[in-house]
């Protein structure tokens, strides 16, 4: 009897497709890679561009002068309101946002969501599909850790639709639990 020789993995042939692919394969990532590399060096310009500009707008000459007593005022004016627009900045957005996306809303719907992070406040308009659900998601936003104070503005029940959802709107103190959040 004849030995049987099986070979599954057949020799693989390479043929001109194959060779055609590979050299486009390689022209496309050099020519990625070239423009990369414009793309890097643009940016890398504007950037200089970007800081020449903001020098020349804050008066930055590279040299310390001093202020008159007029513009010294001037500038602690300005800080302040740096200061200001800094700590709006810095509430803790992700949390409150975090919140109000992890809440059961099958019977709520949110309309929308206006944060004073100056008063440390939001108002929340929403829609309910009845009054229980209304009160259930204003006792749900009462017991959060973000808001407390949560006061029910207004509510209107829709007549001229036939399920008689309810909108209304909330106000709410917006808690920080701590300065860096």
């Amino acid at each position: 009897m004849r030995a049987l020789m099986l070979d599954f993995q057949p020799p693989r042939r390479s043929g001109p497709l194959g060779w055609s692919l590979l050299a486009g394969g390689v022209v496309l990532t050099l020519t990625c890679l070239l423009v990369q590399q414009h793309l890097s060096e643009q940016a890398a310009q504007q950037q200089g561009h970007l800081q020449t500009t903001q020098r020349g707008l804050t008066g930055d000459t590279g040299s310390k002068v001093s202020l008159t007593p007029a513009e010294a005022r001037e500038q602690a004016h300005n800080l302040a309101e740096m200061r200001k627009v800094s700590q709006q900045l810095r509430r803790p957005w992700e949390r409150l946002f975090a919140m109000l996306e992890a809440m059961p809303r099958d019977d709520i719907a949110l309309l929308t969501l206006t944060p004073d992070a100056r008063k440390g406040q939001v108002r929340i308009s929403a829609e309910a599909r009845d009054l229980e659900a209304m009160l259930d998601f204003h006792r749900s936003l009462e017991a959060s850790d973000e808001l407390s104070d949560v006061s029910l503005l207004s509510h209107e029940i829709v007549a001229n639709v036939p399920e008689h959802p309810v909108q209304f709107n909330l106000s709410a103190t917006w808690e920080i639990g701590d300065a860096n959040p």
